[in-house]
């Protein structure tokens, strides 16, 4: 959690990817308090992934909501490493919507302008 809660605090650190580290089927996540993680989040804007790979699907629908909840933010991201991949991105969606986040909280939903100057604000706190 040390290197973790230093990753947040960095202004250069926009999105923190796999937050729990988890492969389904075949390791659980991190021991990672993601209460704290979550505040984290919140209180250093932050970004958390929602990792659409299926193998991942790291935050679940569960913590997508407690994240929100808490005031982070999320990145729905395919994880893609080829071009099937970006098909994924269906199963993100799908795990946001089942965890029943607001489009406002998704930062993909954005407009341009806005994601640019909520990373020029991150920088400059």
């Amino acid at each position: 959690m040390k290197r973790l809660e230093a990753a947040f605090r960095n202004p250069y650190v926009d999105v923190i990817a796999h937050p729990t580290g988890r492969l389904i089927g075949q390791r659980g996540g991190y021991d990672v308090d993601l209460d704290r993680l979550m505040k984290l989040a919140a209180e250093t804007n932050t970004v958390l992934e929602l990792n659409a790979n299926p193998s991942r699907l790291d935050l679940s629908a569960a913590y997508v909501k407690k994240a929100e909840e808490a005031g982070a933010y999320i990145a729905i991201n395919t994880d893609a490493h080829h071009l099937d991949m970006l098909d994924d991105m269906a199963i993100g969606v799908a795990t946001a919507r089942k965890g029943w986040i607001k489009n406002e909280t998704v930062i993909n939903t954005w407009p341009l302008d806005k994601l640019r100057q909520f990373l020029r604000d991150k920088r400059t706190k």
